[in-house]
Order: C-alpha cells, then sequence, then structure tokens
C-alpha cells in the first residue's frame, strides 16, 4: 500500500463510514416495546430480502410481501409498514467528523467516490444523508447496478464509470471481506472497523 497521499481517488463505504446506520431507529418511531422493536429488526432488516433489496433483486413491496408473515402480531406487522416507510429518515444520518476528511481530501486534491451496498431508495436522499454532498465526484449504489459488494462486478462498475486505474485506488469500508473484494479487483484498501474518525484522519495524513 502506498502513502495515502499519493493515491488519485479515495473510495468510501456509506454505512458506518461516512454515514451512521442504525436499523432500529425507524422501528422505534412507532413502538416502545422493545420485544417488538428487536423482533422487527431481525425479521425485516437482518433478513435475505433485506439484502435482496441491496442488490436490486426485490423493491420494498416484496420485502415487505414476504417477512411480514413471519412475525408475530398484527401489531408488529403495522410497526414493520411504518417503519420500512420512512426507514430512510431516521436510519442513516452523517457520520460527525467525516465532513473534514471529505473536505480535507478534496482541498489536498483528491477525488472523492462512494461505494455503497444501498436499496434504490437511496438514489432519491443520499444527498440528506451523507456529509458534504456536493463534493463527491461520483457515487455508485449496489441496487442499481444489479449487483454487490464483494462481488467483483461492483467493482468494475465504479473504475469503468469513473475512466478509475484501480491501481490509483484507495478503498475505505469498515467491513473486510468488502476490503478484500476491492483488492482482488486492483484496488487497495483499508478496513475502518473501529468506527474511530480520528484514527483515519490519521491515517489519511490528514492531522
Amino acid at each position: 500500500m502506498k502513502d495515502p497521499r499519493n493515491y488519485g481517488s479515495i473510495v468510501f463505504d456509506m454505512g458506518h463510514v461516512l454515514s451512521e446506520y442504525s436499523s432500529r431507529k425507524a422501528i422505534e418511531q412507532f413502538t416502545d416495546s422493545r420485544e417488538i422493536a428487536d423482533e422487527v429488526r431481525v425479521v425485516v432488516y437482518c433478513s435475505y430480502e433485506w439484502a435482496f433489496l441491496d442488490c436490486g433483486l426485490m423493491n420494498e413491496d416484496d420485502v415487505l410481501r414476504y417477512t411480514l408473515h413471519r412475525l408475530k402480531s398484527d401489531e408488529a406487522r403495522e410497526v414493520a409498514r411504518k417503519s420500512i416507510a420512512c426507514w430512510d429518515r431516521y436510519n442513516l444520518w452523517p457520520k460527525p467528523g467525516m465532513e473534514s476528511i471529505v473536505r480535507g481530501l478534496k482541498a489536498r486534491g483528491q477525488k472523492v467516490y462512494v461505494l455503497s451496498n444501498a436499496g434504490s431508495r437511496l438514489k432519491d436522499c443520499w444527498r440528506r444523508v451523507l456529509p458534504c454532498p456536493d463534493l463527491y465526484d461520483g457515487i455508485v449504489f449496489s441496487a442499481l447496478e444489479k449487483c454487490i459488494k464483494p462481488q467483483k462486478e461492483i467493482y468494475h462498475v465504479l473504475f469503468d464509470r469513473y475512466g478509475l486505474a484501480p491501481a490509483d485506488c484507495l478503498f475505505i469500508d469498515d467491513l473486510p471481506w468488502n476490503i478484500k473484494g476491492g483488492e482482488d479487483c486492483g484496488m487497495d484498501g483499508w478496513c475502518f472497523a473501529s468506527g474511530d474518525v480520528g484514527e483515519l484522519k490519521k491515517f489519511l495524513r490528514l492531522e
């Protein structure tokens, strides 16, 4: 891996990197029951159907149709419906401290991209959930491409669409298998599993 200052492009994941994410936030708007909140989170937001949503293989109506019958009560089903209708307003928000990192990279002359496993709803609301939304040089969301990290296809979508040389890119993601997927396509990576913005700033030489 090169000195981070020597890459032309820095590629960021969104959830738990540029943005904070909690699948509980929208659920908790509609119930005070910890038991129901836990059930809806596991059955809906941690389901393979939700993963298919990120892959672009299901829409939100499909997710509801296939998950609601697994919930134990009408109350839980109603909470699930309401939470899915507004999950983007509560579950994602800009990660504190990341705005200064994006601005610092751009000021240094590096390009900044987003490569995220995300449902198609993000194409309409990403400006609200990413820090400094006007500064990105390109964004790839998995559902719109019908592929998902760590599949090699999605990395090549990024490279081909924006004319990037993999060896000139550094990928920041919180999941090691996504970093490995990028490395297998020729892109260096650094795993941001700690979520510590100060640690990331030091790694990127932005102190």
